[in-house]
């Protein structure tokens, strides 16, 4: 994995210490997501995902907009061309994204930018963080073309805001903006757009230096508990911290408590 920025790249990645910085690049469409911008996004996240270097991401986009979601244009083309293969990029392209980004070993940040739609708002609630621009719009969009969600909106919507108004937001599609996101409960901060690269970069910064392989265990065990019991969840809790129990991180913390100092973790 390169540290070098590529300005004309469908994602654009950066380096910032131990931090990926991916950004969708397709400002004069709103970073919507075309076949080139998706194999892309894929790769870097695949990238990302397995250099030890890396310990955390922030995801971003170029210009005025986060993601506007789905090309439509190339939709459309694809549904004139061959209707029954135009949804196969559903799960050939949207699901390995959406998966890498909810999976990944390390904590991942969204700095939603701006518009935030479709399959760009699935996106965002698949990072674990978000950073929100005041200015940002969000909507569902998919019933406004007659189409139901994809890309896992169906359960992180519903898992962030609850299920009575992640039917409403879909049902009706009506955009919503930063603050109502943050009511909600899909994001904890809002800063204003001229801010939330640098609000972004410094939340994964301070993720990048934590114990990345606790990060891992909580993201792992917070997607397993929605459909375990109680019993079947304190299992794993307990597996879980038996790992972290052999790590250096644990170890070095503790003893760095002992002596009343910052505890300085190397993500082992």
């Amino acid at each position: 994995m390169t540290g070098g920025v590529m300005e004309d790249a469908p994602v654009v990645l950066e380096r910032d210490g131990a931090v990926a910085v991916l950004t969708l690049n397709r400002p004069d469409r709103r970073n919507a997501l075309d076949a080139g911008l998706k194999r892309a996004l894929r790769r870097r996240l695949e990238e990302a995902a397995s250099d030890d270097a890396v310990r955390a991401v922030l995801l971003t986009g170029a210009g005025s907009a986060f993601c506007a979601g789905q090309d439509l244009a190339e939709h459309a083309a694809a549904l004139r061309a061959d209707a029954g293969h135009a949804f196969d990029t559903v799960e050939e392209d949207y699901a390995p994204i959406i998966r890498l980004l909810a999976t990944m070993g390390k904590p991942v940040v969204a700095a939603v930018n701006g518009t935030c739609a479709g399959a760009g708002l699935a996106l965002a609630l698949a990072c674990d963080l978000r950073i929100l621009a005041e200015e940002a719009v969000l909507a569902t969009a998919f019933t406004a073309i007659g189409l139901t969600c994809d890309s896992g909106l169906s359960s992180t919507l519903a898992r962030a805001v609850g299920e009575a108004r992640a039917k409403e937001l879909v049902l009706l599609g009506e955009p919503f903006g930063a603050q109502q996101a943050v009511a909600w409960g899909i994001s904890g901060r809002v800063v204003p757009r001229a801010e939330v690269g640098t609000a972004g970069r410094e939340l994964a910064a301070r993720l990048a230096a934590g114990p990345t392989a606790a990060y891992a265990e909580s993201k792992r065990l917070i997607a397993q508990s929605w459909d375990q019991d109680l019993g079947t969840v304190l299992a794993a809790e307990a597996r879980a911290q038996a790992r972290l129990g052999r790590t250096g991180d644990h170890a070095g913390a503790v003893e760095a408590f002992l002596a009343k100092r910052k505890p300085a973790f190397e993500g082992n």
